[in-house]
């Protein structure tokens, strides 16, 4: 397999629609907690906003490093 055959291989897996569905998956998640770190006024609502919105970033970037490592 030459070098431009690999690159549009590469380019296939990394546009599947599985990968941006949990990039939005991620992102909306992450919406969640911005709304509920700034719409309530509690310590423990605020520390549940921050474990949501800690969840959702970390959901993005794994839809992120799937999208970088597909070869």
């Amino acid at each position: 397999m030459n070098q431009s055959e690999q690159r549009e291989q590469s380019m296939k897996s990394a546009n599947e629609t599985s990968i941006y569905k949990l990039l939005l998956v991620g992102i909306v998640i992450s919406m969640i907690g911005v709304y509920a770190r700034f719409a309530f006024d509690s310590a423990a609502l605020s520390i549940a906003s921050w474990v949501v919105l800690f969840i959702g970033s970390w959901v993005c970037c794994k839809a992120v490093f799937k999208m970088l490592n597909a070869k």
